[in-house]
């Protein structure tokens, strides 16, 4: 396993981590969310993400009691979760980013997890109701009390992000180091462009998730929705509509041929084709079992056999209109 530094911060992640979106709750319990990471832990992954709000906490109390049988040394894992939707139907829990909101729901994580800190905190989405000032506040406050070593934010704007670190910077208190958006080679223009000048000046760690753009790039979609797949569970039928696109389909298509000459499946392809950015500190996997997490860390060989040339290739195909 490769390690990348998160953007300018001291710490390093591996280059392919593991995240809990869909599969821990809705599609598996505890005894198989601990083969899933006891293995990729195996295999040098060390920062695992979640969030509030997947499965209503679920997620985070499965992950959490996964973690405590494996029996892990806390030094060797990164462990985030990200806040705003709230999981209780209370007009002050729901949807925001205000002080009693974060300070209580990263408090009750910690509870669900079964650990005294995290080490990367995401603020999930901008709250244009609450002033930034007192967002960037608490964040600082939540990292000085030692809840969490980092914060930062998820699917922010490039000028969202910037106002944060200049309240941080006005007042001397911790910043946003990480943003997590979705990057796949369907989804580009947030990294690749609106936040290019964010990434070079600031330093921005980028921690990208969907790399398989919820598993359109491995082309299982190309004839309709199979039975068991996540575009099929209760919840998730907005996903229909994107992953039956017939131009993605026909992008899917075309790079098939790339992924045979290099001796790839089409999902290494894509989770590869992420990796060569050198911005992206890592691509969150998904997986519902250990062999697709076993298919999805061979993108390491990938990564090395994307030459500039086949690089140009995919991009033309991206780009064709």
């Amino acid at each position: 396993m490769n390690y990348r530094r998160l953007g300018r911060a001291g710490i390093k992640v591996s280059e392919l981590s593991f995240g809990s979106w869909v599969t821990f709750g809705p599609q598996i319990g505890v005894g198989e969310a601990t083969e899933i990471l006891g293995y990729a832990y195996e295999q040098g992954v060390n920062f695992f993400d979640n969030a509030e709000a997947y499965s209503s906490g679920e997620s985070e109390r499965i992950m959490g009691a996964a973690i405590a049988q494996l029996g892990w040394p806390r030094h060797s894992y990164l462990v985030s979760s990200k806040f705003y939707w709230g999981i209780h139907d209370t007009v002050n829990a729901r949807f925001t980013l205000n002080r009693k909101y974060l300070i209580e729901a990263v408090n009750a994580s910690l509870e669900r997890f079964g650990l005294d800190h995290l080490d990367l905190i995401y603020c999930h989405r901008p709250d244009a109701e609450t002033p930034i000032e007192e967002t960037v506040y608490t964040m600082h406050e939540l990292v000085a009390e030692h809840k969490a070593h980092y914060w930062g934010t998820s699917e922010w704007s490039a000028d969202e992000i910037r106002a944060a670190i200049a309240v941080a910077r006005e007042h001397h208190l911790h910043a946003p180091v990480v943003e997590q958006p979705e990057y796949n080679m369907l989804t580009r223009a947030k990294v690749e462009v609106e936040y290019k000048r964010l990434l070079d000046e600031e330093g921005i760690g980028l921690t990208t998730w969907s790399p398989l753009a919820s598993g359109l790039l491995t082309g299982k979609y190309a004839n309709g929705i199979p039975a068991g797949s996540r575009a099929s569970l209760p919840g998730y039928e907005w996903l229909k509509e994107m992953l039956t696109d017939p131009k993605a389909a026909s992008i899917v298509k075309q790079l098939e041929p790339i992924a045979k000459q290099l001796d790839l499946t089409m999902g290494q392809l894509a989770i590869g084709w992420c990796l060569a950015n050198p911005q992206v500190s890592t691509v969150i996997l998904g997986a519902s079992n250990r062999a697709q997490l076993e298919e999805n860390l061979g993108a390491q060989a990938a990564h090395e056999r994307l030459t500039p040339e086949i690089q140009d290739n995919i991009r033309k195909i991206l780009e064709a209109k």
